[in-house]
């Protein structure tokens, strides 16, 4: 079977999507401070590796539509809970005895366990804003498409990060905390955590644009357009026909 150039795309992305959310989740577990003048926000190191995530959500939204955007949101989603059902196994599985020794020099069982038995509360709680803070995204990105008659990509791109790391924000932390910590406290790190998304946000704007050029102009895909009803125009005979050639 040979993959034109769109479908070789689609995998490179999906297939760094994927990796992004699942190596986000795994490294979530160490937590770092970001100094915002007198504030000091404590954040998960995961925050690295998830903005991924919304640019390249943006990027499939702008040249495969919504629906394969959101295809690909569940199998990251399916593909994060294999990747700690695999781990909750390998939790459980009793470690050798040799690793016990004093002059062990590997990883020993605590340091394992520490790392990779993580709360599952916090898994609940990943997952959950994972799956609204991407439909949001894929949601409104395709809206200001529309409205702006397919024009003005910093606007949708910036505008659906923004409002879908907020809801992001918002639903991980009163999901994990509510009940351990105090409401107030709870406000304060949405309010730091999102103050740091934002400036994420804005500085991928660039990158925005930089990928949409390298798709365009060096791989010869173009854009989805989309029609009155918000469903986007079928791909034209002559794109196909320059696609099929650049494969």
């Amino acid at each position: 079977m040979q993959l034109d150039r769109r479908m070789q795309l689609f995998v490179v992305l999906a297939a760094v999507f994927v990796t992004a959310l699942v190596v986000g989740d795994l490294i979530a577990v160490k937590l770092f401070e970001v100094h915002l003048g007198s504030v000091v926000a404590v954040m998960s190191i995961g925050i690295l590796p998830f903005p991924v995530t919304f640019l390249l959500t943006d990027i499939l939204n702008e040249f495969y539509g919504k629906k394969t955007a959101r295809f690909v949101t569940w199998v990251g989603f399916f593909m994060a809970i294999f990747a700690f059902a695999v781990i909750a196994i390998a939790v459980q599985v009793p470690i050798a005895p040799l690793t016990r020794a004093p002059d062990y020099k590997g990883t020993v069982e605590s340091a394992f366990n520490n790392v990779f038995d993580g709360s599952q509360r916090i898994l609940v709680a990943s997952m959950a804003a994972y799956l609204v803070g991407q439909f949001t995204d894929i949601a409104l990105f395709n809206l200001l498409k529309r409205v702006t008659k397919n024009r003005l990509l910093w606007l949708r791109a910036t505008g659906s990060t923004l409002v879908s790391q907020l809801i992001d924000t918002v639903v991980m932390q009163f999901v994990a905390w509510t009940g351990v910590l105090p409401t107030k406290v709870i406000v304060g790190i949405v309010l730091s955590s999102y103050v740091v998304k934002v400036l994420v946000a804005v500085g991928l704007t660039p990158f925005i644009y930089l990928g949409h050029s390298l798709v365009e102009r060096k791989l010869g895909i173009k854009p989805l357009v989309l029609g009155a009803d918000g469903e986007p125009e079928p791909v034209t005979d002559l794109d196909a026909r320059v696609e099929s050639r650049a494969a």
